[in-house]
């Protein structure tokens, strides 16, 4: 078989080879005057639209040349601004980022003017126990920052829990939701004093904890807050808990039970502050933690 060839001709090569016929025939015409008039009507019919036609094949070539080479630079701008539009939004979630570590760091400020009398450690949580509240959790602080068992945590808001566990870089938190917390407290205007019970079940189901041991004769009004208690064990003094509700007589009419919804939020915890302060009671004393 033999070989076919395709040419292709680009429109540029097409454009100069149509001019040059044009240019034969008018040279023809010009020296053949006589003889070509019988072809000047062909020319008249033929040749000029043909002209036409070619100058006008011209001009969109060009004008579609300007169109791809605008393309090409179009197409370098868009991966120039795609490029600026992702160092912007990695600007704007590190500005959001330090916009959230600034509001956290100004509310662990106030907490601790708030407890200006103690001495205080900051730390970060770097774990926690199953689901979505913090019942349990892990801190970057340990022994060698001078974290010790039975020491308070706070945050914004007020009592958290205490330390359970410490390690040398790390120490275990026992929050006050937890069904093993017991804390020690009383209103802070009637000064009536209650037991505040971890519930992790109530917790997750309407945000309260539970108050109980409220003498039946107490003037604990719903609404108030409650602070932990001066006969706590392991618990300072005047940390605030939670406010009040659901007070109610016991089946035995001897004590009173309630709600206390705690101030701290334990589903969102990040920052803390440890005091490093412990209670100091004498080794037999029996007061509850």
């Amino acid at each position: 078989m033999k070989n076919r060839h395709n040419f292709e001709f680009s429109p540029k090569t097409m454009l100069v080879f149509l001019t040059i016929i044009c240019i034969l025939l008018l040279s023809v015409s010009a020296v053949l005057k006589d003889a070509v008039k019988p072809l000047s009507a062909v020319a008249e019919t033929v040749v000029i639209p043909m002209q036409d036609g070619i100058n006008s094949f011209g001009v969109w070539v060009g004008d579609h040349a300007g169109s791809f080479k605008s393309m090409k630079e179009l197409k370098k701008e868009n991966a120039k601004l795609n490029e600026k539009v992702r160092e912007l939004t990695q600007e704007n979630e590190t500005l959001s980022t330090n916009e959230k570590e600034l509001n956290n760091l100004q509310k662990l400020l106030k907490i601790d003017k708030a407890y200006s009398q103690y001495k205080k450690v900051g730390a970060s949580v770097i774990s926690k126990g199953s689901g979505n509240w913090y019942n349990t959790f892990v801190i970057n602080k340990g022994s060698k920052d001078g974290i010790k068992v039975n020491m308070n945590v706070i945050a914004d808001g007020g009592l958290v829990g205490i330390v359970t566990e410490t390690g040398r870089t790390y120490a275990k938190v026992c929050s006050i939701i937890n069904d093993s917390s017991s804390v020690s407290a009383k209103s802070s205007q009637a000064g009536d004093t209650c037991v505040v019970q971890g519930n992790s079940e109530s917790v997750q189901k309407d945000g309260t904890i539970d108050v109980t041991y409220i003498s039946k004769d107490a003037d604990m009004k719903e609404g108030e807050e409650l602070i932990t208690s001066h006969i706590s064990s392991k618990y300072l003094e005047g940390i605030k808990i939670g406010t009040v509700s659901k007070i109610s007589t016991d089946s035995s009419n001897l004590t009173k039970s309630a709600k206390v919804t705690p101030f701290v939020d334990f589903q969102h915890i990040e920052d803390v502050l440890v005091i490093t302060q412990l209670k100091e009671v004498p080794a037999d004393s029996d007061s509850a933690d």
